[in-house]
């Protein structure tokens, strides 16, 4: 695959604004008991990653890890569309999440606008080892209320997604484990407070990762909760501050009647928030 195109620019840091969605966000990490750090910001060498496989340190270097302060929690903003049903058809969404390393945990909060003015709040959170997903329509009329074993495995996977896509040297701990598949594409291995999770990164000649693939999810069918592939490809990268964040990007579910899209967006650059504690 073509390596994707890379640009470059600074960022000026945007605040979590204090709107219906910002609030919400907000709200939600008072609660949610996070630890406030701060956390290790020594820096990542090349000695130590020495020992890891070929496809992965060139994946790690292209990331810009090597020679920065590793990274303990990063905030963002999400902005793009959401496909929730058939019928519904594509949907503005947004969100704000923050992920930390300290406790591996993450707070989602996301607004889809039903024909883009009926607002529904979704809540996706790994905290403590256990997952839930809740939506709720006018933030009053819970619509979705999901946790359990898929929930706990599906939602720690999504934190081994972000990692790998925002801050992979949150990931640098004993609890990762790196395997390589062959020369453009290497395993990854997140263990939780018994969860155990596993993706497959697909890299160019370069390093820079464009794809990203597992089994670890459910996808919510009509049907139930139905284990499927699971992809988020990136369409290109860019350089902000010295670091390297993906432009846009899809979510995809491979299942057996073929792909199904439900996710299209970017983060935010100016959102971009590393080695923050939970209330700033």
């Amino acid at each position: 695959m073509p390596r994707p195109d890379i640009g470059s620019r600074t960022a000026v840091k945007m605040l979590v604004p204090q709107d219906g969605l910002g609030r919400r966000f907000t709200e939600a990490m008072a609660t949610a008991g996070l630890a406030s750090g701060p956390g290790d910001e020594t820096v990542v060498t090349a000695d130590e990653i020495g020992q890891l496989p070929p496809v992965v340190r060139r994946y790690l270097h292209f990331m810009g890890v090597v020679g920065r302060p590793r990274v303990w929690s990063f905030r963002a903003r999400f902005g793009g569309r959401f496909w929730l049903r058939r019928g519904l058809g594509w949907m503005p969404a947004e969100a704000w999440q923050y992920n930390s390393a300290l406790e591996i945990s993450r707070v989602f909060v996301m607004r889809i606008r039903f024909a883009g003015v009926v607002a529904m709040f979704g809540r996706d959170t790994y905290l403590d080892g256990q997952g839930r997903m809740i939506g709720k329509l006018f933030d009053r009329f819970t619509v979705v209320d999901g946790q359990g074993k898929e929930f706990d495995i599906g939602e720690l996977t999504t934190y081994l997604n972000d990692a790998i896509m925002l801050a992979p040297s949150m990931l640098l701990r004993p609890y990762t484990t790196w395997t390589d598949v062959d020369a453009h594409s290497f395993d990854v291995t997140l263990t939780d407070r018994g969860h155990t999770v596993t993706g497959r990164v697909f890299v160019d000649g370069a390093g820079a990762p464009f794809d990203f693939s597992t089994t670890d999810r459910f996808a919510a069918l009509p049907s139930g909760p139905v284990r499927a592939e699971w992809r988020t490809p990136v369409r290109s990268w860019q350089s902000l501050d010295g670091r390297v964040v993906p432009g846009p990007f899809r979510a995809v579910w491979h299942l057996p009647e073929g792909e199904l899209p439900y996710i299209k967006g970017t983060f935010m650059p100016d959102s971009l928030a590393f080695n923050i504690t939970p209330g700033s």
